[in-house]
């Protein structure tokens, strides 16, 4: 029973093949036919390796939606280096409610102001990525990706004890800020609150000291990514006049990134900067000092790395094989057809009809007698 029904079933599956199956008696090869099949069995061959590649890369999916987090407060993490003693210069933030959070979680640190060779060649090297990331913002995306490879962007340290004064203050560190406009100060005095508004203390500075050229080794928002490039890090502004304003309106956009290797909550941001002497005499007034005026935008970025299913790799892999055999057979079958019809035409090569020799034809006709 068990033999009949395995040989009903044999039978069973042979009727259900629906694919034509041709006795090789009736193919016939050709070099022709041999060289398109080469052919297509190459390019083959390079696109299911040039789809594999695609498969095994990833690309980045943003999807944008309304920020509704706006109870919690807003990091801000500041490495900027200013061309003045750190007894000289204050700096504080003071946003639209009013809210003067001061310079407590940010350190003072004496420096010397000019960079080393080593320095100054990782400041090109940014400066560099930067312009190119203005150009190619298919970059950012490669970024994203290589997170935990990148190093941090901070200043290397100097490689050496200089014995130069230390003539320059680094202020480093970060603070938290409601998430609504602010303004961060770095301006000639300690910042001082009191309930009538908000001042420096810059009675005892002489105005011959002040130097506002500065650079701006780190300012971001959110948690410290490693190997994340903002668009200020690296500028360094020299200024010769001691009235000189700097100003940077910045738009920072709430940004979630998940990716294969990280996933963190951090802030992208455009910025547009202006600089300007303060000379009352011809109506540009103001304070000397550096001004980094932020707003938070209502929206959120969600970064996501998506990566190509598995099921799709497959489908494209078939199509691509398939397409490719019946293309090349059509192609084959077309350009055979077409040189039939034009050497049938012309009567070349097989097509040319055979003359009749002389001598066979008096061998084996007889004469006609009139």
């Amino acid at each position: 029973m068990r033999r009949l029904s395995r040989k009903k079933a044999l039978s069973l599956v042979k009727e259900l093949d629906a694919f034509p199956k041709v006795s090789e008696s009736y193919v016939e090869t050709s070099a022709s036919g041999g060289t398109v099949s080469l052919i297509a069995f190459s390019a083959m061959a390079l696109l299911a390796i040039l789809e594999f590649f695609v498969y095994r890369d990833t690309w980045m999916k943003y999807e944008y939606a309304v920020d509704k987090d706006f109870s919690s407060k807003l990091r801000i993490n500041i490495d900027i280096t200013v061309a003045m003693k750190c007894q000289h210069v204050g700096a504080d933030i003071l946003d639209l409610a009013e809210t003067m959070i001061t310079s407590s979680g940010l350190q003072y640190e004496p420096v010397i102001f000019e960079l080393t060779p080593q320095q100054r060649l990782w400041q090109r090297t940014l400066l560099l990525i930067q312009s190119r990331l203005r150009e190619e913002h298919a970059l950012q995306e490669v970024l994203y990706k290589t997170l935990l490879k990148g190093a941090p962007t901070a200043l290397p340290p100097r490689e050496d004890l200089s014995m130069e004064p230390l003539n320059a203050c680094r202020i480093h560190g970060h603070v938290y800020v409601n998430k609504v406009a602010g303004n961060l100060h770095i301006t000639v005095g300690k910042p001082i609150h009191h309930p009538q508004g908000h001042a420096h203390i810059a009675a005892f500075v002489s105005h011959d000291t002040y130097n506002f050229s500065h650079r701006i080794d780190n300012l971001s928002f959110g948690e410290e990514i490693p190997g994340i490039i903002n668009p200020l890090d690296g500028t360094e502004k020299i200024t010769y006049n001691n009235n000189q304003m700097f100003q940077y309106f910045i738009t920072v956009v709430p940004t979630r990134l998940n990716t294969y290797k990280i996933s963190a909550d951090t802030h992208q941001f455009s910025v547009t900067e202006r600089e300007r002497v303060i000379n009352h005499a011809a109506g540009s007034h103001g304070v000397s000092g550096i001004f980094v005026k932020y707003d938070t935008s209502s929206l959120m970025v969600t970064v996501s790395e998506q990566h190509m299913p598995l099921w799709q790799f497959l489908v494209r892999l078939c199509g691509i094989i398939g397409g490719i055999f019946s293309t090349t057979g059509m192609l084959h079958g077309l350009v055979g057809f077409c040189f039939d019809v034009i050497c049938c035409r012309l009567k070349l090569g097989v097509y040319r009809p055979r003359e009749v020799s002389r001598y066979n034809y008096s061998k084996h006709c007889l004469p006609v007698v009139p």
